[in-house]
């Protein structure tokens, strides 16, 4: 999994049909403090989350194991939206 920040939305007119009515996120992958980090993935919301939130993305095989992306062509995932990190020190 990636903890990673929403900062954009891909709009696509043409898509394969099984991304149809799925809406595309630009994702950013964030270290403790927040920092963005390189690369970014386009991932597939399957909870409804909006740009500027916190959430974790899953890649891969992995990707494809949700209710809503099974047998679909996706690679990344937001699988949730993360409320909090408790870290101890």
């Amino acid at each position: 999994m990636i903890l990673g920040k929403v900062i954009g939305s891909v709009v696509c007119t043409l898509k394969d049909k099984s991304l149809e009515g799925k809406k595309l996120l630009l994702v950013k992958a964030v270290d403790l403090d927040d920092n963005l980090l390189e690369p970014f993935v386009i991932a597939v919301d399957t909870i409804g989350v909006g740009i500027g939130e916190k959430v974790l993305v899953v890649n891969g095989s992995s990707a494809r194991m949700t209710d809503y992306t099974r047998d679909k062509s996706v690679d990344s995932v937001i699988v949730a939206k993360v409320d909090s990190i408790n870290i101890r020190e």
